[in-house]
């Protein structure tokens, strides 16, 4: 490995004088500022950023990996700049993946972070085996859990009350009439099997029951609950109003009432925030999340692990958040 050592003589400097210029502090004239950049060009030396952050900060820094199911969806993609920023303000890093909810690749990913030394993780696993988690945890390498736990687990996690959100969402929906309500959704995580509960206590709470006939649990893509609400529609005695487990669901279903046109007759309640949810017609209303305080609390639950390592730390439940934009408010027939 090239080090200052090798610049500082290809550039015939001191070390010191190498070091200011690769770091940009103290004053050093053009012509040895010149052939320390030469030097460095043409040995492709790059700094320590760790160790010159660590000098400077006078604290550890440390490599974060984190993997979540898709870095590009909306609340994902939240959650990890909310991550990075809290993680780069010790001056560390993140190196996040996407697992698309693939068990396999999920462990495969965990075991190539961990090659890579990181000094821990934030993870949000899918459905599963997820023993390569306790190993990393024998190891000694802390584990922070978002969005979902790990079965037989025993490490802190960040989660939103889903089940307490879809309840709202249905007594929310009663309360504008709806008494036959579907819901659409998938139930492969505990969180999506959280979702459904909260679905049926809000039911339970006001005397209703579910109906098999308009509750979907097997859709998984917004293009299966497009399907799914278009055949809903279709039924001899269609649902009213629809409730989603997921903002992929969301979409699919948004689409399908805009193609049966009735859009402003079938009302929607949605979990997570959409983008341009605002800006459909009508807008839609969703229990959303918060990813800036998912992130914020993964990002210090881990840091505080990794600063005192015999902590017992407690995970964190955050509140969701109902926001009425039109579609939830469609009264019904």
């Amino acid at each position: 490995m090239t080090t200052i050592k090798d610049v500082a003589r290809l550039a015939g400097v001191s070390p010191m004088t190498a070091s200011r210029v690769v770091n940009g502090t103290g004053n050093v004239g053009a012509e040895a500022a010149a052939r320390v950049q030469q030097a460095v060009a043409a040995l492709g030396y790059t700094r320590n950023h760790a160790a010159s952050t660590l000098r400077r900060r006078g604290g550890p820094t440390w490599t974060v990996g984190l993997v979540i199911e898709n870095v590009a969806n909306p609340f994902q993609a939240q959650l990890h700049r909310e991550i990075e920023d809290a993680v780069r303000e010790r001056g560390s890093l993140v190196l996040a993946a996407s697992t698309d909810e693939d068990p396999q690749r999920m462990a495969d990913l965990v075991q190539e972070l961990r090659s890579r030394q990181v000094d821990g993780l934030v993870v949000a696993p899918p459905p599963g085996d997820q023993s390569y988690l306790a190993v990393a945890r024998r190891q000694g390498i802390p584990v922070v859990l978002v969005d979902r736990p790990a079965d037989g687990i025993a490490a802190p996690a960040v989660l939103s009350d889903g089940r307490g959100g879809t309840h709202q969402a249905v007594s929310h929906l009663v309360g504008h009439g709806h008494r036959r309500i579907a819901y659409v959704t998938d139930l492969r995580s505990a969180t999506m099997r959280e979702r459904h509960a909260g679905f049926l206590d809000g039911l339970r709470e006001h005397g209703l029951e579910a109906d098999p006939a308009i509750v979907r649990t097997d859709v998984e893509t917004p293009e299966a609950a497009a399907a799914a609400v278009l055949e809903l529609l279709a039924l001899p005695d269609p649902p009213t109003a629809v409730v989603t487990g997921r903002d992929g669901t969301t979409v699919g279903a948004v689409r399908a009432l805009h193609r049966a046109g009735v859009q402003h007759r079938v009302a929607l309640v949605g979990f997570d925030d959409v983008e341009l949810a605002d800006l459909v017609e009508p807008g839609l209303t969703v229990v959303a999340q918060d990813p800036v305080a998912v992130g914020r609390s993964a990002a210090r639950l881990l840091l505080d692990q990794l600063a005192r390592p015999d902590a017992v730390l407690e995970g964190v439940r955050l509140r969701t958040t109902l926001i009425p934009r039109g579609s939830g408010e469609i009264p019904a027939p």
